[in-house]
Formats: C-alpha cells, sequence, structure tokens
C-alpha cells in the first residue's frame, strides 16, 4: 500500500509531497521555500553588480565609486574665487552651509579648462573622505555597471596619474575612465591648491 500523496503548488511549481498533517505540510513548505531562496541568493552573489555613478568632465567619460561619492549639484550661479590659488582651482561654494573648495580635473591633468553649460554639476567627494572638494563635471550620465565591460590594454588603457584607474570599453564602443577620489583626496599636489 502507498502512502497518500497531496499537490502542492510552490512558486508555479508542483511538488508531490506525502500526506501530512497541516502544521507539518507548513514547515515542509516553508523549509523548501528557504532552499530556493538560499540558491538564489548563492547565485545572485556568484555575478557581482557594482554600479558606478558616471560623469563626463570635459571630453573625458569618467566612472566614480558611489562610496566616494557625494552629493551632486546643478553649478552655482557664483563660485568665490581665491586670491593667489593655482588655475585649476576655481574657488569656493556653500553647499548646505560648508564650504567647499571647487576644483577643475581636467586643467588639474594639464588639460584645458572644462568648459561650463546647464549640464554642469559639482560632484561632492564623500564624508568618508573628510575633504570639503567638489569637481566641476560637464554632466552626469547615470549609474552604470561596467563588470561586463572590456579593459583596454597597452598604452590606451595604462593611466597617468595615481588617481586614475583602468580604462574600460562599454557595450558601444566608448572609453571609460575609472576615478579614484579616494586616492585624489589624498594626493598631495591636489591638496595644495595655493601657488
Amino acid at each position: 500500500m502507498s502512502a497518500a500523496t497531496e499537490d502542492i503548488v510552490l512558486d508555479d511549481h508542483r511538488t508531490a509531497v506525502p500526506f501530512l498533517p497541516e502544521g507539518d505540510r507548513r514547515r515542509q513548505r516553508l523549509h523548501q521555500f528557504q532552499t530556493r531562496l538560499d540558491e538564489r541568493l548563492r547565485q545572485a552573489d556568484a555575478v557581482p553588480r557594482v554600479a558606478r555613478l558616471g560623469v563626463v568632465i570635459g571630453e573625458r567619460r569618467w566612472l566614480v565609486e558611489l562610496a566616494e561619492a557625494g552629493e551632486i549639484v546643478p553649478l552655482p550661479g557664483v563660485i568665490t574665487p581665491v586670491p593667489l590659488a593655482r588655475p585649476w582651482f576655481r574657488g569656493l561654494v556653500n553647499l548646505r552651509g560648508t564650504l567647499y573648495g571647487v576644483s577643475d580635473l581636467q586643467m588639474f591633468a594639464g588639460g584645458a579648462p572644462t568648459p561650463v553649460s546647464r549640464e554642469s554639476r559639482l560632484l561632492a567627494f564623500g564624508a568618508s573622505l573628510e575633504v570639503h572638494a567638489a569637481l566641476l563635471v560637464s554632466r552626469m550620465l547615470g549609474l552604470h555597471d561596467a563588470h561586463d565591460w572590456r579593459v583596454l590594454e597597452g598604452a590606451a588603457g595604462r593611466p597617468t596619474h595615481a588617481w586614475e584607474g583602468r580604462a574600460l570599453l562599454d557595450a558601444e564602443g566608448r572609453t571609460w575612465h575609472e576615478l579614484s577620489l579616494a586616492r585624489l583626496a589624498a594626493d598631495e599636489e591636489f591638496l595644495s591648491a595655493g601657488r
């Protein structure tokens, strides 16, 4: 004589289980649910997805770690210039009652001044970096998951500054550069905006 079974539905799958009292059936369904949930979480952890903030500074596309980025604000009407500062140091702004030094990363790296437009923003350094600094950004490009982008090798992918990471090629063939705000915040030259 075979044991009685009962079909139950778990996540759109019919499963035959031995006929059990209601309490035991609930425990068994809960156990099966937890087992499937655990498997899904393990699969999700196997493929790391790390979104980073995409910005354009001058002509270059950059990826910034979200943990290093702070507030993103529209460019204020006035950036107060600071006498005897280096040309790449644009001046000071008040962000929510705190003074931030605004730097032009493109000029700091030896390039031309970053043009200012309606799309320009300030990208403040995250509070964890303990530097009241912001970068002039030409425009924001949103969040990007670059885990499957191709790393550029050779001279094209070689960083030219300590605060610059790898060069990456996205699915559309555009080049992006990793920008470490933490390393930039530790750069002695960057911290010495005075002449």
